[in-house]
């Protein structure tokens, strides 16, 4: 048994403004383990992403308490009996997806449709069906196998990616999730080539990220949409070739005026249903819409089924940027050491992990890409 500094989400759905409801709660937690196949991992620095605010705000219902967070690296400090591929002092990258490498379809590459996987992370444990956090009297689940927002957290090896030693790791936990998912989206769902027109609806850190793989796809023109300037203005520094205001005209048909009709791409990376539409509005007759966004469950998308065969239109679900993290991570890492991604533009603002709840309000005014908590 150990103790570890945790934010514990107990309730979702308290009101914003999140500083004053205090939906985390940053206290000293238990924490026992591992097994066999699990890892202890030092938390060195964890990111604030939208799928989070999800779960605080009650749209992506999990089950209660959890430690929160999923989006990290850190150090791995003990390994189970069975672990024999890392060793304490490794650096790694949580995978939010644990992938175990034997379904079917792990073994047809889908690494971020795991059967086991998804099973755990709705019961809220890790692969082998373990809860490690517990508060006196009860015990506290895991968030997507990961539980970012604790000094110390125990995963399952399969949650798991080393990496090599020279990359920061204030910068490598950016590439669990908003790299990953953004990053992927173009280059393995997509499949965007060189002169292919590319849309990004919204700007967070996996919009951004889809900006910055289009920029490597060497894709034009890679169209960024928007309703924040200074999220706009990033998006040009990080390879945005025109900008859209959505707030100031219409974006839709801001797209079809610079791509003579729609783009090839369209990436929707917001998690709303009403800005999906838009992104299939703005796509072209023949062209692919990707989702990244992650709606409430109830929300519906609504489309003219006519247009799906009268103009030949895909729409594609891009969970995890469809990617094999094991592959995937190493190669993006590379990748931005030879200055081809510039992830480091991503991080607006660095926080404390007392400071969490503010964070998040901050999130869910736009006011930030990413903001990164360094522990």
């Amino acid at each position: 048994m150990m103790k570890t500094k945790a934010a514990v989400l107990t309730e979702m759905g308290r009101p914003f403004p999140y500083a004053e409801s205090t939906p985390l709660r940053v206290e000293e937690i238990t924490l026992a383990g591992p097994g066999e196949s699990e890892v202890l991992v030092e938390l060195a620095a964890a990111g604030l992403c939208h799928s989070d605010l999800s779960v605080i705000d009650g749209s992506r219902p999990r089950v209660m308490p959890m430690v929160l967070g999923h989006e990290a690296s850190g150090v791995v400090r003990e390994v189970g009996t069975a672990v024999k591929d890392l060793v304490p002092g490794d650096h790694v990258i949580f995978s939010f997806v644990p992938v175990c490498g034997a379904c079917s379809y792990c073994l047809q590459g889908r690494a971020a449709l795991c059967e086991p996987g998804a099973k755990a992370i709705v019961a809220g444990t890790l692969l082998s069906g373990a809860r490690h956090f517990s508060d006196p009297g009860s015990a506290i689940n895991h968030h997507l196998g990961v539980s970012a927002f604790s000094e110390l957290t125990f995963v399952a090896r399969e949650s798991l990616v080393k990496i090599d030693k020279s990359l920061p790791l204030d910068i490598a936990a950016l590439f669990g999730c908003a790299v990953l998912t953004g990053v992927g989206a173009v280059l393995n769902t997509a499949k965007v080539e060189a002169e292919d027109s590319v849309a990004v609806f919204g700007l967070g850190g996996v919009g951004l990220s889809m900006v910055i793989g289009a920029s490597y796809a060497k894709a034009f023109p890679i169209i960024a949409v928007d309703r924040l300037d200074d999220k706009l203005e990033l998006a040009r520094q990080v390879g945005a070739t025109h900008t859209v205001n959505a707030s100031e005209v219409d974006a839709v048909e801001a797209v079809k005026q610079i791509t003579s009709g729609g783009a090839d791409h369209v990436f929707e990376g917001v998690g709303s249903e009403q800005v999906l539409i838009q992104s299939y509005q703005a796509t072209r007759r023949g062209g692919t819409t990707i989702t990244a966004g992650l709606p409430h469950p109830e929300k519906m998308f609504t489309i003219p089924a006519f247009s799906l065969v009268a103009e030949e239109r895909t729409v594609k679900g891009s969970y995890m940027g469809s990617c094999l993290p094991s592959r995937d991570i190493p190669t993006y890492i590379e990748m931005h050491l030879k200055g081809m991604l510039p992830i480091e533009r991503l991080r607006t603002h660095t926080i404390k992990l007392d400071e969490i709840n503010v964070g998040f309000d901050r999130l869910a005014e736009g006011k930030a890409v990413r903001q990164v908590i360094e522990f």
